[in-house]
Formats: C-alpha cells, structure tokens, sequence
C-alpha cells in the first residue's frame, strides 16, 4: 500500500466508526480486537487494528489503550472532491451528516463548481463536491 491512508486512534469507539463508515462508504469492515492479538492493554473486545477495505475510502482505525491520546481534529478536513459520481457523492454528504454537523450546505457554487462541508459524529469534517459535467 502506498496511498496516505488516516489511522484514527478513537475513545472507545472505532468499531462503531468504522462499522458507520463501511455503510456509509459501502466498504467491507474489517475488525481485530485486542484479545485476538493476544493484548491486555485494555478490554478484551477493544479495537487493536480495524479498517475499510473493497471500497471508494480508505481508514484504519483503534481503540486508544494505556495513556494514548485519542483523536482531536482541528484544521483538518478529508477531501471527496470529484471521487464519484454526483448522486454517490450527495448520499454520502447526507449520511454523514446524519449525527453531525452540516458547516455548508453541499450547494452549487459561484464558479459552477457544488461541494459542502460537514463535521460527522465522530468529529471528522469532510469536504465534499464535484465539478459541473463537461
């Protein structure tokens, strides 16, 4: 693998985030716990190493175990700008939204362009558009 793939150290909640971002994205969800690495750094059912896979995202994801610092997000945004096709793109805006914050609407443009922004439940915003068809 040599794509910039985020590893999302979570508070107790990267089986559920990755199992949203699998519906959300249509990825298949792959999960390790901790037990099942053979680690007692934390409960047995937590997340050691979990990601995305067969689908348009990439994310890995863990439960923070011992003094790890979880995730904090600030001048961050994940990018989908013209990663699929416009209906795709809309469904997926809407269902991250769906728990979070919408910052702007995903709307046509000035210059013809339609993207929005939002924050999704688990504190990640995304940017995410596409440009008119040729």
């Amino acid at each position: 693998m040599s794509d910039l793939t985020p590893y999302l150290l979570l508070p107790g909640t990267a089986r559920e985030a990755l199992t949203f971002y699998g519906d959300v994205f249509g990825c298949a969800v792959n999960l390790h716990t901790l037990a099942e690495f053979g680690r007692t750094d934390g409960p047995a059912d937590a997340i050691a190493h979990g990601y995305l896979s067969d689908g348009p995202v990439t994310v890995f994801a863990a439960d923070v175990t011992g003094d790890e610092t979880p995730l904090r997000v600030d001048g961050l945004m994940f990018s989908l700008l013209g990663t699929s096709d416009p209906a795709a793109l809309h469904e997926w805006f809407a269902r991250l939204a769906d728990g979070g914050t919408v910052l702007d609407d995903l709307q046509i443009r000035p210059w013809g362009a339609t993207d929005g922004q939002v924050v999704d439940r688990y504190g990640l915003r995304w940017l995410i558009g596409y440009e008119p068809a040729a």
